[in-house]
């Protein structure tokens, strides 16, 4: 559907350009485009990345064009200077980089967020300075000052967005560590095995909490241990990684991330030699002790990157040829994001929304580590936390910050456990409590207890879909009747990868490929399927080298998450099959009756909207039993044209294909 231009007279006159034409070309309407400006302001994200995870549609590249030329005419007005767009993928990297750390060095770039675009060489001498904020006198007295061992050249100084800043600084640094790493590891091998005899000899130094986190290993004094663990930390911040897993082999040692869900390769294989001294520095940093590699550890280091803090929750395993470290990195700034940015469809919010009003009662939300159900509950909170409401959390650990509410980290060593703190909350006057996992019968049976006394509680549980949340439940211990009474609704979620919006492949699968699916191909086909373009690591570098790797997603085919969700409101039928302790499949026969739109069913709806592919459908929520259910209750509600024999949901219609008049009967 259109907006006409005449029809936008809700338009505000103080939105600029940009904002009309998008209202004016039926991109979004007024409503979404005030919220998207509303939002824009208070999160400080781009006005194009609030959209475009808004409505989960590519802005038309006409129109970003008008955004981008619109952008330097008001930096031109702005700050009196010429105006450089860094996003250009034709525009030359390599003199930028050349010039960064031999005319600026990348960490006052970073700081001041300045470049260095390009110098004469021969009188009279000048140098090009691309600045986010030209006008920023310190800015300019640190350009001057390393600018004096070059003869004191001229500054032309010219005005870029934050966006082409970065990205510019971020593909340096990129290049920077897969350049320097390699030398790292040569100089690792030649002189840190000898050092290795003695611990007590190696120059480790256990760095202040929040100290910051260097982007290298700049102080030639440091040994480069440090500075290879330290390029680990910040490649994986860099990559936006969400794990690390510090791996030794029988010849080697193995680095992986974990990227969008996926594990894959950083590095090339470092030597088995520095197993020992890495897994040590991950140790220390963590504060566990070095000396003990026969039982599993946990630990936690925290640091500032780019200002901002980051936690690494780290786990020591002893394995066959070494301690295995796992690193799950938590960025712990407040989270922005609302349910309406992570529920794509409307009838899914919607049922969310509605179970989280209630003033009472228990919501469970179920799924594997990893699948975003902390994101979830704290856009609930987030939703909800205004002045008027008390909320509290216990958590291990807090992966979030959330200001207005009361956060509790549970501390087992000092008796603090979730269900010790969840009996303290009941003296604190909550209105809503968070319960960071329930995983015995004693954290659950407080819980209900809370929801049966008008709290609100929210608590994840690990489940493969919302019915079996509740069968954990009665494997715990948990009287059915208890749980029936408190239990408002059960939402299950998985992440799926999003595919590349800008190198996706259109195809049209068989109808073979699509059967096992439960699909068909459509009458009109309107539908466009997508396959990733997804390529080895060989070819990457391939791409790379000749330009042709898709800057948006780095030749992996994905870039991002979408959250696949399964939520199912407590009914009275619901009710009746928990009273009597019926199986999983049964109750999940029952909710996909009633209207339960399955992990699978919803998977399948982001790969018609072009969203994501069959291949992800197949990796991530494929298993979900779901399917033959579905598949018999839409037998059941569905009705077959007695003259063109299609297929239709309501019989009380006439068929829209040969407009017979209620010619239908059951299938």
């Amino acid at each position: 559907m259109t907006y006409p231009v005449k029809q936008n007279k809700t338009i505000h006159r103080d939105w600029s350009p940009f904002s009309k034409q998008l209202v004016a070309a039926g991109y979004v309407n007024p409503r979404q485009m005030q919220e998207a400006l509303l939002e824009s302001r208070q999160s400080g994200k781009s006005l194009v990345s609030v959209l475009q995870g808004m409505t989960g549609k590519m802005i038309p590249s006409a129109l970003l064009a008008e955004l981008k030329k619109q952008q330097f005419f008001e930096l031109k007005l702005l700050h009196g200077v010429q105006s450089v767009d860094l996003t250009l993928d034709s525009l030359p990297m390599a003199p930028i980089h050349g010039l960064i750390d031999t005319l600026i060095p990348h960490q006052i770039c970073q700081d001041y967020e300045l470049l260095p675009l390009s110098k004469t060489e021969t009188p009279p001498l000048s140098v090009m300075v691309a600045m986010v904020n030209p006008g920023d006198l310190r800015a300019q007295e640190q350009i001057v000052r390393q600018l004096e061992k070059f003869g004191n050249p001229a500054v032309i100084r010219r005005v870029v967005t934050k966006e082409g800043f970065q990205r510019v600084l971020n593909d340096y640094l990129r290049r920077f560590q897969s350049q320097k790493l390699p030398r790292v590891t040569e100089k690792l091998v030649v002189d840190i095995y000898s050092d290795l005899a003695s611990l007590d000899d190696l120059p480790f130094s256990l760095p202040e909490e929040d100290g910051e986190l260097m982007t290298t290993g700049t102080d030639g004094n440091d040994a480069p241990i440090i500075n290879l663990v330290s390029n680990i930390l910040i490649q994986a911040l860099q990559e936006e990684a969400s794990d690390i897993h510090v791996e030794p082999q029988e010849e080697s040692l193995r680095i992986r991330f974990r990227k969008d869900g996926v594990l894959q390769q950083a590095f090339d294989p470092f030597p088995k030699q520095i197993i020992p001294a890495v897994i040590t520095r991950f140790k220390i940093l963590a504060n566990l002790d070095i000396a003990e590699r026969r039982h599993p550890q946990d630990g936690r280091i925290r640091q500032k990157y780019q200002g901002k803090k980051v936690d690494f929750r780290v786990n020591t395993l002893p394995s066959r040829f070494g301690e295995k470290v796992c690193l799950r990195i938590l960025r712990t700034e407040s989270t922005q994001l609302g349910l309406d940015q992570l529920i794509t469809d409307f009838h899914t919010l919607g049922k969310v929304r509605q179970m989280a009003r209630h003033p009472y009662g228990l919501i469970l939300v179920s799924g594997p580590t990893g699948s975003g159900k902390s994101t979830t509950l704290y856009s609930i909170l987030a939703e909800h936390n205004h002045p008027g409401v008390n909320i509290s959390t216990v958590e291990d650990p807090i992966e979030y910050f959330l200001p207005g509410i009361t956060q509790v980290q549970v501390i087992r060593e000092k008796q603090m456990d979730f269900a010790s703190i969840l009996r303290a909350f009941m003296r604190q006057d909550p209105d809503i409590i968070l319960v960071g996992e329930t995983r015995d019968l004693e954290t659950a049976k407080t819980a209900i207890e809370a929801s049966l006394t008008g709290h609100l509680v929210l608590t994840t549980i690990h489940g493969n879909d919302a019915a079996s949340s509740i069968t954990r439940l009665d494997e715990m211990g948990v009287e059915p009747f208890l749980l029936s009474s408190s239990l408002i609704g059960v939402c299950a979620q998985r992440l799926i990868r999003r595919v590349c919006p800008e190198c996706r492949i259109p195809y049209q699968p068989t109808s073979q490929e699509l059967g096992r699916f439960g699909l068909s191909l459509s009458r009109d086909g309107s539908v466009v399927f997508y396959r990733a373009k997804s390529l080895s690591n060989d070819e990457i570098q391939l791409a790379h080298g000749d330009g042709g790797l898709c800057p948006h997603c780095l030749g992996t085919g994905y870039k991002g998450r979408w959250g696949v969700y399964e939520v199912m409101p407590i009914t009275e039928r619901i009710q009746s099959a928990i009273t009597q302790r019926a199986t999983g499949d049964r109750m999940k026969e029952i909710a996909v009756e009633e209207g339960m739109i399955t992990l699978l069913t919803y998977s399948l709806n982001l790969v018609k909207e072009g969203l994501t592919t069959l291949e992800e459908v197949e990796r991530v929520t494929f298993a979900d039993s779901g399917l033959e259910m579905e598949l018999k209750a839409k037998r059941l509600n569905s009705y077959t044209c007695q003259v063109c024999q299609a297929d239709l949901r309501q019989e009380w219609y006439d068929c829209p294909f040969c407009t017979t008049p209620r010619a239908l009967v059951v299938s």
